[in-house]
């Protein structure tokens, strides 16, 4: 029975955790894959620890201090790597993916269809939660910096709802990029170590509890910093 990992890095979530968890475990089927659910906590200061732990069925890896997205991911990843998994499904801990989509990045992640599957909210026109107008300016300038730099059109570059396979986990378990906001340097980290992207359709949903740490400002800084950090990837060796 193949080995699915489901990564969920959380950084003060305690109100949407518990939800979350309990609608993956509503969808995930134990008698056909072997599925292990782990919450990565990046030191909240809130109860997301606490609450976490209080589901069953899961692993809670509880980081000392906060080292961002990327820190949190990476963990993730060497945990289901040192644990020999043969997938991984990374999905924010904000409840905005619809776990009833896993089944959309596993299917082709199997099949062998790429080393990377992104769960994108713009490949089809939905009634999903998109984004802010200043969000989808700052991923319009993001597509294109991916477009640029990998020769690969990638709507949705900044979901963090993404499946990897073996050869990829194992590779981001050592190469992840460990800073904030990591999903758009991944793409060009991928196409420029040979691992291929394809993306499916996925509908997001709005936030419930908490609020985002992606003011308008932030956002502008976040895609100046970000498409940087994808120039001097794509420059190195």
């Amino acid at each position: 029975m193949k080995s699915i990992f489901l990564i969920i890095p959380c950084y003060n979530e305690e109100g949407n955790i518990k939800k979350l968890l309990d609608e993956i475990n509503e969808v995930l089927d134990y008698s056909v894959y072997n599925w292990q659910v782990v919450v990565v906590n990046d030191c909240s200061s809130d109860n997301t620890y606490k609450i976490a732990s209080e589901t069953k069925k899961i692993v809670v890896l509880n980081l000392p201090l906060n080292l961002g997205v990327g820190g949190a991911v990476q963990t993730g990843f060497i945990y289901a790597k040192k644990k020999n998994a043969d997938y991984v499904i990374k999905i924010d801990g904000d409840g905005q993916h619809n776990p009833k989509d896993i089944n959309k990045l596993i299917t082709p992640i199997i099949d062998g269809k790429a080393d990377i599957i992104i769960g994108s909210r713009f490949l089809t026109v939905n009634d999903g939660f998109k984004t802010s107008f200043f969000r989808k300016i700052g991923i319009l300038f993001l597509q294109l910096a991916c477009k640029i730099l990998t020769s690969q059109k990638i709507t949705d570059p900044t979901s963090g709802f993404r499946a990897y396979n073996k050869k990829a986990l194992a590779f981001m378990a050592e190469n992840y990029p460990c800073f904030d906001y990591p999903e758009p340097e991944e793409v060009v980290l991928a196409n420029e170590n040979d691992l291929n992207i394809v993306e499916v359709p996925v509908k997001m949903r709005e936030r419930e509890k908490g609020k985002s740490s992606i003011s308008f400002y932030v956002s502008f800084y976040y895609m100046i910093k970000v498409i940087i950090s994808m120039v001097f990837i794509k420059m190195r060796k």
